[in-house]
């Protein structure tokens, strides 16, 4: 689908009016760009493996909205005849900038993932692995290197984040020669990739997000990885399950909590939505080892799930999991019947290493 961009080029302290104006007018869900920092709390609530290059500070600020066909241009014109009535009317108690309206095509995501580009810098994790955007063509190798090139950015993980990180050291750690390997909450592929070049025999990556298989594949393709050696399906592995490792009172308790919404408010902790997604549509089997760099939500139903896909002694490796959640999590994995062999702290994050 082809969209209209309407774009307004304002300040920060203007932006805020501007959003709730155009709500008013019917057109919610405003986009902001500015470059304004975030707030410590504001990344702590932010789950984004994406390397940026940090902007210079400023007051300027650009509101936008995108208009779907439906939205005519003499609709268009009025509207720009409002904001900049409403712009004149807020410059006499505060800055608003140039005030500048422009409208542009744009599709829902092939610009998106051209501008994001733009961002993406070659990095590495530790003396041997290089992340590279596969479009960049003069980073810098060592002959040592594994090179995991990233061809698609329509999902996050690049292994910048904390728990990508503490994930990436474990599987190094574990995983041997041969073995076979199910990334589930797989992303954009790149610890499954990862998996192959040190060593896995197979790997699975599983996501809920169609987008994100698709962007798996083609990282996946942009290393040279056939299917005999790594694929990847949309699909959940909660679906249809009821919650693990809760009496028939508990999960009478849960249902009560959760009142159709799907998010339950009792112990151990607040659950996403289990009925989301289709079952996965590979055929189940047992892996040596599996992953969920996902959040402690998640994790804690899987825990009761995931036995069923691993083979005697195998390993289940989490991470996304907040240090104050780590407990909750790691009774979940004890009450599924796993063995704690290893918990591991980067920053505010948790990875935990468990044995069937």
């Amino acid at each position: 689908m082809i969209w209209k961009r309407f774009s307004i080029e304002t300040t920060v302290e203007t932006e805020e009016l501007l959003v709730e104006f155009l709500d008013e007018l019917g057109f919610p869900g405003a986009e902001i760009q500015d470059s304004q920092p975030l707030t410590e709390e504001e990344m702590k609530q932010m789950y984004v493996d994406v390397p940026l290059i940090p902007e210079d500070d400023g007051e300027r600020a650009t509101v936008s909205i995108y208009l779907d066909e439906s939205v005519t241009d003499e609709r268009i014109e009025q509207l720009k005849e409002e904001v900049a009535e409403e712009l004149a009317r807020l410059s006499e108690f505060m800055p608003t900038g140039t005030g500048v309206i422009t409208v542009s095509e744009t599709s829902d995501d092939s610009t998106w993932q051209d501008n994001w580009k733009n961002y993406y810098q070659p990095f590495r994790l530790g003396e041997d692995i290089l992340i590279c955007p596969a479009w960049i063509e003069d980073a810098e190798v060592h002959p040592t290197d594994k090179v995991v090139k990233i061809a698609s950015v329509t999902a996050f993980g690049t292994g910048t984040h904390e728990t990508t990180k503490l994930c990436i050291k474990n599987l190094r750690k574990y995983l041997k020669e041969g073995q076979s390997v199910f990334d589930v909450g797989c992303g954009s592929g790149i610890l499954a990739i990862l998996s192959v070049l040190l060593g896995a025999g197979y790997v699975h990556g599983l996501d809920i997000d169609p987008q994100a298989v698709v962007s798996s594949r083609e990282n996946a393709e942009a290393n040279g990885l056939s299917e005999d050696r790594i694929s990847f399906s949309c699909g959940n592995l909660l679906a249809g399950n009821v919650i693990g490792a809760m009496t028939e009172e508990e999960k009478e308790e849960y249902k009560k909590a959760s009142m159709g919404s799907g998010i339950a408010a009792v112990n151990p902790v607040q659950l996403v939505d289990l009925s989301l997604g289709e079952p996965d549509t590979v055929e189940a089997r047992k892996y040596d080892i599996v992953v969920a760099n996902i959040l402690a939500d998640v994790i804690i139903p899987l825990a009761s799930v995931v036995p069923d896909y691993l083979v005697p002694g195998g390993l289940f490796i989490s991470s996304g999991i907040m240090e104050d959640r780590s407990q909750d999590v790691q009774d979940a994995l004890l009450a599924a019947g796993f063995e704690i062999l290893e918990v591991e702290y980067m920053g505010e994050w948790t990875a935990i290493v468990a044995k069937k």
